[in-house]
C-alpha cells in the first residue's frame, strides 16, 4: 500500500478526550472509536436505521449505536446477535497522529452467511 493512500484525521490526544470522534474522509463519514487503547474506525452510518455511530457509546469494548442500542464490535463491524455488517477501515498512530485508510473493508464471509 502506498502511503499517500492513508490520510491523517485526528490526533490520539483528540481522541483520547471523549474516545469516539466523527472524521470525513472523501466524502465518506467514519466513526473513530478508542477502545482498550487501540483505534477503530468503522462507516459511521448504522447499517439498522442509518443513526451516527459516533454520537453513541462505547461499553464494555463494544460500540453502542444511539438509535436502538445495537452493540458493535469495533474490530469486525459485526453487530451482537444481529445481522449485518458495518465496514471497517485499517487505522495506524504514528508519532500522536491517527491515520485512516480511507478504502472500506467487509469481513471474510461477508454475504456467505
Amino acid at each position: 500500500m502506498e502511503p499517500d493512500e492513508w490520510v491523517e484525521v485526528t490526533s490520539l490526544r483528540d481522541l483520547e478526550r471523549r474516545r469516539r470522534r466523527l472524521v470525513v474522509v472523501g466524502g465518506e463519514q467514519i466513526g473513530l472509536f478508542l477502545v482498550g487503547g487501540t483505534v477503530y474506525a468503522l462507516r459511521d452510518v448504522c447499517v439498522h436505521k442509518g443513526r451516527s455511530l459516533a454520537k453513541g457509546t462505547i461499553l464494555h469494548g463494544r460500540v453502542i449505536c444511539p438509535g436502538h442500542q445495537w452493540a458493535f464490535d469495533p474490530a469486525s463491524g459485526r453487530p451482537d446477535g444481529q445481522e449485518g455488517c458495518q465496514p471497517t477501515y485499517r487505522v495506524r498512530v504514528e508519532d500522536g497522529a491517527v491515520y485512516v485508510d480511507p478504502r472500506p473493508r467487509l469481513p471474510v464471509g461477508e454475504g456467505n452467511r
